[in-house]
């Protein structure tokens, strides 16, 4: 069972989406909020937190990083109507885990909460193609050397593919907690925090 938190200011949306997940059998809604300050002062710890960007007074963007500090082990899927550059770029560089459009099919919704969940990064393939066009028009060579090895540039290339650490692991060979300690040592090597972090500075330096 996967915990979901919501903060979402329309509550007709908001419910809706409550509805969706409970109906799947497999997440939990745990909390539901219209405002970040609201969930910041009683919000519980979950596993995956659906966060609105366009909220009253503190934005979604905003609350990243406070919600991280409160729950670090929660995964944070911005889910928008915006998606223009700044905003998935700043929702990035802040620490969002996935990027997801509100006209997104209910069904993909689901799939990216697991995948999250799982260790993925998941973007509607609309925002991926714009974080890719971000980072080749702000750069065009080389970044430097991480001094990855070459087991944490296949892990690394899979991830920008989208591979959860299941999955990883089933391809190549190795358990998930192997994967996962890959997973650390690229972040503390890359000075990144989440996936998507990682995702956009491989992307940009051309890592992979």
């Amino acid at each position: 069972m996967i915990s979901v938190g919501i903060i979402e200011d329309h509550r007709d949306f908001r419910q809706s989406l409550s509805f969706l997940l409970l109906s799947a059998g497999d997440f939990l809604v745990s909390w539901s909020f219209e405002s970040a300050e609201l969930a910041l002062k009683n919000s519980s710890d979950v596993d995956v937190i659906l966060l609105d960007i366009n909220l009253p007074a503190m934005s979604g963007i905003d609350a990243i990083v406070p919600l991280k500090v409160k729950h670090p082990e929660s995964r944070i899927i911005m889910l928008t109507i915006l998606e223009d550059d700044l905003n998935v770029l700043n929702a990035i560089k802040q620490g969002a885990d996935g990027y997801l459009l509100k006209k997104t099919n209910p069904l993909k919704i689901m799939e990216a909460i697991r995948q999250v969940n799982e260790g993925g990064a998941p973007l509607t393939p609309s925002v991926a193609r714009q974080v890719l066009g971000i980072f080749k028009t702000q750069s065009s060579q080389a970044g430097p050397d991480y001094h990855l090895t070459t087991r944490e540039k296949e892990i690394l290339d899979m991830i920008v593919g989208g591979a959860g650490t299941a999955s990883i692991a089933q391809s190549l060979f190795i358990s998930e907690e192997t994967v996962r300690n890959h997973i650390r040592h690229i972040y503390e090597k890359l000075q990144v925090h989440t996936k998507a972090q990682a995702v956009a500075k491989a992307i940009k330096e051309k890592l992979t």
